[in-house]
């Protein structure tokens, strides 16, 4: 048995990390827990059943396929007991960064031996871009391998405190707790604030996102919806959303979009544009969660950059 486990992020980094030559097994995290109701128990009978029940209504997941994809490879991991150090390889964005917390609490409570170390990709040169691991040359990622980061009991600890807040139904207490700096964790800060972001704001009823793609809507010249979703997927910031969310998110403003060829604004989605009118009535879904919070339970003051509880 090899004395290295590496987790990876995704199939297709998976299928680059094959190849760097870099001794180990290695289980892909095929989840996206940033996205529907989570619970703290990671791995859980529980867990796997509120996930599926999550990916099965909102992208029509069917069994077989989270068993086949999901449940297996997350049963692989389970057989992997051996190993001295396990290797964390996941990305800077909100959809990596709360998968990795969320493997870490599985460690934590699983692997507690081990010794554990991260290779985080993002902010790899002078310029502003952040680099998803699948986008760095092969020496950038051997480099970071080198120079990962061997995280200690304390760090572990922090991590799990944060799974712990974000699936508590109460996200407010997240707010204090990413306000200290971490340098082993460098992302999770600004990707919990991202994550915060995701309530409806108390102005118009849409989120930070959600808000964002209106604008883009009424100020750039999008001539249908592939080019929307794509221009939207280049400009969403620290989510890490594909396709599918920006599908799903297109679906649920559908009264605030006139036409996607080109795309324009209703007279609402203008009015929602400019907080004349608030979407939150229309808009509210009770069985939205975010975490383990509802969605529609909590309103951001873009003003004061804070949680209200309703």
């Amino acid at each position: 048995m090899s004395k290295t486990l590496h987790i990876t992020n995704g199939d297709s980094f998976t299928s680059i990390l094959k190849n760097l030559g870099i001794k180990g097994e290695i289980i892909t995290w095929r989840e996206m827990l940033c996205e529907g109701k989570t619970t703290t128990d990671v791995g859980s009978e529980s867990f796997w059943r509120t996930r599926f029940d999550f990916l099965h209504n909102t992208y029509k997941v069917s069994k077989d396929t989270f068993i086949n994809f999901t449940l297996k490879e997350y049963r692989n991991l389970c057989n992997q007991k051996s190993q001295e150090e396990i290797v964390l390889w996941f990305e800077y964005d909100l959809y990596c960064q709360v998968n990795m917390i969320a493997v870490l609490s599985w460690l934590k409570k699983y692997r507690s031996e081990a010794h554990i170390s991260l290779v985080n990709s993002g902010n790899e040169d002078e310029s502003p871009k952040m680099y998803g691991l699948s986008e760095l040359s092969n020496e950038k990622l051997l480099e970071l391998y080198e120079n990962r980061i061997h995280l200690t009991k304390d760090d572990i600890e922090y991590a799990d405190y944060i799974w712990q807040l974000y699936c508590s139904d109460n996200p407010i207490r997240l707010e204090t707790a990413i306000l200290q700096d971490d340098i082993q964790f460098k992302y999770l800060n600004d990707a919990v604030h991202s994550h915060l972001l995701r309530f409806p704001s108390i102005k118009n009823g849409l989120n930070n996102l959600e808000n964002k793609v209106i604008e883009i809507a009424a100020k750039e010249q999008i001539k249908d919806k592939d080019q929307f979703i794509s221009y939207l997927i280049k400009n969403q910031g620290l989510y890490g959303y594909s396709d599918l969310q920006f599908i799903k998110m297109l679906k649920r403003l559908k009264p605030l979009i006139k036409t996607f060829k080109p795309v324009t604004l209703t007279k609402l989605g203008n009015a929602v544009l400019e907080k004349t009118e608030n979407f939150y009535p229309l808009v509210r879904n009770e069985n939205v969660y975010l975490g383990g919070a509802p969605k529609y339970a909590f309103l951001y003051n873009d003003d004061n950059d804070k949680l209200l509880k309703l």
